[in-house]
Order: C-alpha cells, then structure tokens, then sequence
C-alpha cells in the first residue's frame, strides 16, 4: 500500500472485537476504535454494564496506540430495536433483537458515522464471518445509494457481495448478519473470518488482553443481562434513559402491561393454569403450571383469547411443523439467487436458531417478495418473529421474518382422523345392497 488505509473497529470490550483491532493494526492500517452504548445501564442490575465494557474497550485501544471513540446510540437502539421488540411480544411474536441491532444499529448509524463522520475507508467488526472480496477490494468500493424506486436499473452492471461463514463453523455468526444492508457489506472487513474461537483466544493472551479474557462469553439479550425475562418485561421502574430522550412523565415503565390468561390443554381443552401473559411464553418453553407433577410445554396462542395452549411431553406433535411463510425476505445480494427469480422455486437450507442444525428445505418466491419454506422434515417450536434464514453451501443468502406458519403434526393428525372416522360413518350408513 503506498498509504495506510482508515479502518473503524468496533470495539465491545470483548475478546474477538479486541483481537479484530489488533489484527488490523498488524496489517499496517491506521485503525480507530469505536465503542458503541446501545442501552443505558445506570439502572440496570443485569452483567451486561455499559461502563465496563467500555473501559476495556478503551484499555485495548490504549494497549494498541490507537484513538478512541464512544457514542451513544440508546435513543436509537430504543426506536428502532426495543420498540419492535416490544411490539412484536404484543403480536403474539417472538422477536430476534440481535439480527435487529446489527441491521438498525451496527451496520446502519454505527457505518455511516465511521464513513461520513470519522472519515473511514472500511469498517470492521469481531463477527465470525467472511465475505466473497479480499481485503483490498474493500477499499475500491464506491457508496451506492439504496434505489429510490422499486425496481433498480436494469443496465446497471452489479458485482454483489456474497455473505459466506466463518472458519469456526461453530462460532459462525452469518445468521446474525443476515439482515445487513449490500452497501454496508461491500465496506465491511471480518478480520476473525480464517480463525476458530480458540485461535483467537490464544492470540489474545500472547498481546495481554488479559481483561477480557477474564469476561465471559456474551450470551441471551444483552439488555437483560442474567435476570428473568418475565420479570424484566413486566417490570415497573424508573427509566434514565427515558428522561435523556423523552419526557419525564414518561419515565415511570411498564414495558408491556401484565395481561393473565389460562394455559389449556391441547389435547382436551381442559384449563390447567394460569399465566401472567402470553407475551411472556414463546413456542417450546416449559410452561410453569402450578400443582403438576409432569411438565408441560407451549405448543400455539391465542392472542385474542389470552389462552396459551400446552402440551404434556417436549416432543408434542403439536409443536412439529414443516412449513412457514415470511414477510418481504432481505436477500444480501439484493435480488433472489437466479434460480429462484426464474423458476419461483428453490432448493436450500433453513435455520431459525442460532447454531441448530440446518435442515434442507424449498423455497417458493411470492409475488410481494415473502416466500414460503417448505422443509424436509417437521422441525419442533418454528416461532413467528423469529427469522428464517436461508443458506446455499456456505452462502449466507439472507432472512425474513417468520409471520404464519403452517399446520402442526398434531392438527393434521386430527384431521386425517377427522377423516377417516367420516369414512366409517359414510359405510355405516350406507344401505345394504337389495338381495
């Protein structure tokens, strides 16, 4: 390079984010370190405390002669991530913030004040994921402005960037990228994309990040920290983060108000409990019913009703399914893979959850842009607002989210039943042949 190229890491505190800025500091570029405060923490009880992270972030930043820098995307994080989440839990729905933070937050306000602001030449990040470019190639991209119309240029000459999974298969953090934007992608440097957990691990202690090798690995919804969810969604408290941004009447919380209704069985409709609020359960949870002896467990809800329906075993058939449809899916390319476009069908694999097994599956395209996914095999708790993400090889295409889902095992079972014991009735009622 005949000049050192700007790189802005963001930086979390954490082992990988730190080993990211170290990597790119090695390969001779001029980085900056940024660390981001997504949620204020002043009263917040939870291990996921802002301060600290962000004085160990600054103390790698320190150790790599690097500058620093600390912005506050709370009011963000609050109107385009927590008021979804929230939203979504009043639908019925089981949301992801995770994939949300890193399309609104990360690679949307995070990359535009690195380019625009900080007056970076590419962004990085300690994700464990790669893409289809080198590097170098990185910094020959040009800002390509989303298209304002709904159809792009059909003379306009593409080269998309392709989303692909990390060295650690196991560490592969694509599904949580799979709502990221092609022009944020094309500026985008994973430098841990060649390197396992282990590896990276390892080179931490060589460099004496010996403080963040201490910290534990990150893991559930990083504003809840260790605490119960139903506890924290229910809660009433007093909110800083509402006085900064909003008014102060507004700042006495109840995140979602306590809405009790009855757990009921699924397989005879007796009523077998209470619950706070079916926003609370998501689909395949043991539901905590009082005075049983055996667990039961969410299999549907009934959002207009309160009921939540229960299951008396883990694998009940009313929690198998094998086909779900999602709202307008997000392909990191832009358009759908060509075999898709041509033929509206398409073979693949389908994940919903974060390192489960992926599971081959169709996919059928649909006018709007929602497609359908039709898998090999019932899968147990497909969870609407979850998102299903799409993979072809090592080829993270892309997700939308879950909105309906089709019939369970159970209600198609109940149906061929249904059916067959009209069959019986129809012979038994027929009259006997004349003699």
């Amino acid at each position: 390079m005949s000049f050192a190229r700007h790189v802005v890491c963001a930086m979390s505190g954490g082992v990988d984010s730190s080993v990211a800025a170290l990597l790119l500091r090695r390969r001779g570029y001029n980085v900056t370190g940024v660390f981001m405060k997504n949620w204020d923490s002043l009263d917040e009880k939870g291990v996921c405390t802002s301060e600290r992270d962000c004085e160990d972030a600054y103390r790698v930043c320190q150790s790599l002669d690097v500058p620093f820098h600390h912005v506050s995307y709370v009011k963000e994080y609050w109107h385009e991530v927590f008021s979804n989440l929230l939203k979504e839990y009043e639908k019925g729905r089981t949301p992801n913030p995770d994939i949300l933070c890193n399309k609104h937050i990360k690679f949307n306000h995070f990359y535009q004040y690195a380019i625009n602001t900080l007056g970076a030449d590419a962004v990085a990040t300690g994700h464990y994921a790669r893409t289809s470019q080198e590097d170098e190639d990185v910094f020959q991209q040009r800002h390509v402005a989303p298209p304002t119309t709904l159809f792009r240029d059909r003379f306009e000459i593409r080269n998309p960037v392709r989303l692909y999974k990390g060295a650690d298969l196991f560490k592969d953090q694509t599904f949580f990228l799979s709502q990221i934007s092609q022009d944020a992608l094309r500026h985008t440097m994973f430098p841990l994309a060649g390197l396992t957990k282990d590896f990276v691990r390892k080179i931490a202690a060589e460099a004496g990040f010996h403080h963040v090798l201490k910290k534990k690995e990150s893991m559930g919804i990083c504003f809840i920290g260790e605490r119960n969810f139903e506890n924290f969604i229910l809660e009433v408290r007093f909110d800083t983060s509402l006085i900064k941004h909003f008014s102060p009447i507004m700042s006495f919380v109840n995140y979602l108000e306590a809405k009790p209704g009855n757990f009921v069985s699924i397989e005879d409709g007796k009523i077998m409990g209470q619950h706070k609020g079916w926003f609370t359960l998501t689909l395949g949870q043991r539901a905590k019913i009082g005075g049983q002896r055996d667990p039961w467990f969410v299999v549907d809800k009934d959002v207009n009703t309160g009921d939540v329906f229960v299951g008396p075993t883990t694998n009940h058939p009313a929690l198998f399914r094998d086909t779900l449809r999602t709202d307008r899916f997000h392909w990191i390319t832009v358009d759908p893979p060509p075999e898709l476009a041509r033929t509206q069908m398409m073979e693949c694999h389908f994940r919903f959850i974060h390192q489960m097994p992926l599971t081959p599956c169709t996919v059928t395209l649909n006018m709007d842009g929602s497609v359908w996914v039709t898998l090999s095999q019932p899968v147990r708790a497909l969870t609407p607002g979850q998102f299903a993400v799409l993979y072809k090889g090592d080829e993270c295409l892309g997700s939308g989210k879950i909105v309906r889902l089709g019939p369970s095992e159970h209600t198609l079972q109940q149906g061929r039943e249904r059916m067959l014991a009209a069959s019986r009735d129809k012979e038994q009622r027929s009259p006997e042949p004349a003699s």
